[in-house]
């Protein structure tokens, strides 16, 4: 070998090792990082539990009422809010929790657990319907300005020590002449300035024990302990009762009523799964609030409830559209639809008899078309179940009759890129099958996930029993997220 083909061979032999070399050196950093961040505990959604009020009567002051809990968020899965946690009474209608009450994504009241049953062997909650807190006003420009100025003009909150006093001192400049006007301290013009005080000598020792009538009432003061062994009974009995595993919805500020019926046969009780004997004449379940709303009744309305132990910002779901039009367009073209899944459209005229040979033909006016077919109960609802999204339409309906002859229908569509409309799910039943194709009754929307996505929310009501689903509408389609009650006793046909 030469030394120029010598000299070439190292040259390639060590570009090729630098090559390899290049290649191997990001090997560590892959082994070590695995592909996916962990998130952080702290910003992981806490519980969250969706349900559904029921009401008769006006809203705000129903005639009677009821909560029934769909689903609870628990570290991002949606578990059975009708089971979960159940000790005996569901933790989504645990005593005082408290849930806010929407309506397209807007909060329009409150609604406090009192106490909870079984209906038809479901858990379902009653308690009090109250009105949204009062928002505190805004202060004005002027009120803003003059609290500026406020601002501007206080002192430095920095301490200061001041020079006692002696009665020999000349008067301060501005002060009065006389030694008792001298004397006396000046008025302090801020009163949250600390101050340093000699110790009071000149009074007994029996006076010195006492606490001088001048002392600050909010200076801490220590406490001697207490050796008589009687526990405290406020720490006593929520140590007793409380469970520190089971988690904590939001709760409501209302101070519970006080059971003067319970007695404890033992003082130190710790046992919280331990039997309570009550006395005094028996009335009824003792509960708060009596159970009222049975059944499904006809004028029964319904609403989004969710609890949470977050404050988040409301989230409005409606829709705008920027050009009127659109909206009666759309809802058109689904009317259509929803008449052609019931059977209604009615069917094209008969063609016009062909004229005789040599007869005269005459033009005759085309016969007006039939008016379509009424939709009973119609709904037609837009969303915007996230931000910046297009239009989510809903439309529910159904015919007249009974039995095979009373037909249902819900449709959900959006608007395609031509402004066409596109189904994306279709449910058609008759009342003679509904526990075989439940009946989809639409809720509302609502924020199940805690994603600022918004969630159809389906009430799925068959004859002899009902479910509650969530649906998605993502990328063109409609996937149903969850249903409540172990699963689904009837499947929605999509199209």
């Amino acid at each position: 070998m030469s030394l120029r083909t010598e000299h070439r061979y190292m040259k390639w032999t060590g570009t090729t090792i630098l090559a390899v070399a290049g290649l191997l050196a990001p090997v560590p950093g892959w082994a070590q990082y695995p592909g996916q961040v962990a998130k952080n505990s702290k910003e992981s959604p806490e519980l969250r539990s969706v349900a559904v009020l029921e009401w008769t009567g006006e809203a705000g002051k129903p005639k009677t009422c009821r909560i029934v809990p769909v689903a609870v968020l628990d570290e991002g899965r949606l578990q059975d809010g009708g089971i979960y946690k159940s000790r005996p009474e569901p933790l989504a209608l645990a005593g005082e929790v408290e849930y806010e009450l929407e309506q397209d994504g807007k909060p329009v009241g409150l609604f406090d657990i009192e106490n909870s049953g079984r209906e038809q062997g479901s858990w379902v909650g009653y308690g009090t319907w109250k009105a949204m807190p009062a928002e505190k006003p805004k202060p004005t420009p002027a009120q803003l300005a003059a609290q500026m100025r406020n601002d501007d003009d206080a002192q430095s909150d920095e301490p200061v020590l001041h020079r006692k006093h002696h009665a020999d001192d000349p008067p301060a400049a501005g002060s009065a002449s006389s030694g008792t006007a001298s004397s006396a301290p000046a008025a302090d013009s801020d009163p949250d300035r600390p101050k340093l005080h000699k110790k009071d000598t000149s009074s007994s020792d029996t006076a010195s024990s006492q606490p001088a009538a001048g002392d600050d009432p909010d200076r801490p003061k220590l406490h001697k302990k207490d050796d008589s062994g009687t526990p405290d009974s406020g720490s006593a009995s929520s140590s007793a009762s409380a469970d520190l595993d089971r988690p904590v919805l939001k709760q409501s500020k209302k101070k519970p009523a006080e059971d003067i019926g319970r007695v404890d046969s033992v003082a130190t009780q710790t046992d919280p799964d331990r039997p309570l004997l009550k006395r005094g004449k028996a009335n009824g379940n003792n509960l708060g609030v009596v159970p009222s709303l049975m059944g499904l009744p006809p004028d029964m309305q319904q609403a989004v409830a969710v609890s949470d132990a977050k404050s988040h910002p409301a989230h409005p779901w409606d829709f705008s559209w920027a050009n009127p039009e659109d909206e009666a367009k759309m809802r058109s073209s689904l009317e259509d639809m929803a008449r052609d899944a019931l059977g209604l459209k009615a069917p094209p005229p008969p063609p016009a008899p062909a004229p005789k040979p040599g007869a005269r033909r005459k033009v005759k006016p085309a016969p007006e078309p039939p008016p379509p077919a009424p939709l009973l109960d119609e709904q037609f609802r837009v969303f915007e179940l996230a931000y910046g999204s297009g239009a989510t339409m809903v439309l529910t309906a159904h015919t007249e009759g009974s039995g095979a002859q009373q037909k249902f229908v819900t449709l959900v569509a959006q608007p395609d890129l031509y402004g066409n409309v596109q189904v994306l799910l279709k449910n058609v039943t008759d009342a003679a099958h509904l526990d075989e194709a439940p009946r989809m009754r639409l809720v509302d929307a609502v924020d199940a996930m805690a994603d600022n996505r918004g969630e159809l929310l389906f009430e799925l009501r068959g004859e002899t029993q009902r479910q509650f689903a969530l649906y998605r509408v993502l990328r063109g389609r409609a996937e149903q997220l969850f249903v409540s009650g172990g699963g689904e006793f009837g499947v929605a046909s999509t199209n």
